[in-house]
């Protein structure tokens, strides 16, 4: 038996498994080749981030890159002091909102940003060669259908089988019809 895991899904796994080992997988992927340049994917997720809204001439808080990147404020507000302690971001108050925290990147984090979105980019490249690669039909096809899926609402708040009693141990490994027969 092998010690690894196959990055093959087993037949029949449901939408909700496979893009859950899609995004480990890519997790994986992009902190070991961020991991040189000193950046997990979190941290990378946020100079990239910064990078590219400084392009367009933004300053975000961190309560707007949290928003943006879909992290929590808090865990944003962490890997923020991380990345200033390690000379990459500056945070300072916002002039118009005292409360709010703006960040931004050194001169030494732009130049870490730059190489990280490069090596990542070529990560995405061959993450995507199995569709046609980055400029492919397919990738356009699959970029408008995890959007749709990253729009749609979800409640958090569903409730469980009134049949299964809080803290009961459910065998997962165990479909539902065998169980039945």
């Amino acid at each position: 038996m092998s010690d690894t895991v196959s990055d093959t899904a087993p037949e029949g796994a449901t939408p909700g498994f496979l893009v859950w080992r899609l995004s480990m997988k890519w997790r994986v992927a992009v902190d070991r080749a961020v991991a040189p340049l000193g950046l997990t994917h979190a941290q990378y997720s946020l100079v990239a981030t910064l990078a590219g809204m400084h392009r367009t001439g933004l300053r975000p808080s961190q309560r707007q890159l949290a928003d943006h990147t879909g992290l929590e404020a808090l865990y944003v507000s962490k890997l923020a002091r991380a990345l200033e302690s390690g000379g990459l971001v500056d945070r300072t108050r916002d002039p118009a909102d005292p409360r709010a925290i703006q960040l931004s990147l050194t001169p030494r984090g732009h130049e870490v940003a730059q190489q990280a979105i490069k090596v990542v980019h070529r990560l995405l490249e061959q993450l995507l060669q199995p569709l046609g690669g980055l400029d492919s039909p397919r990738t356009t096809r699959f970029t408008h259908e995890l959007r749709t899926l990253l729009d749609a609402p979800l409640d958090a708040s569903i409730e469980l089988d009134a049949s299964i009693e809080p803290g009961t141990s459910i065998d997962l490994a165990t479909p539902a019809a065998e169980e039945q027969s």
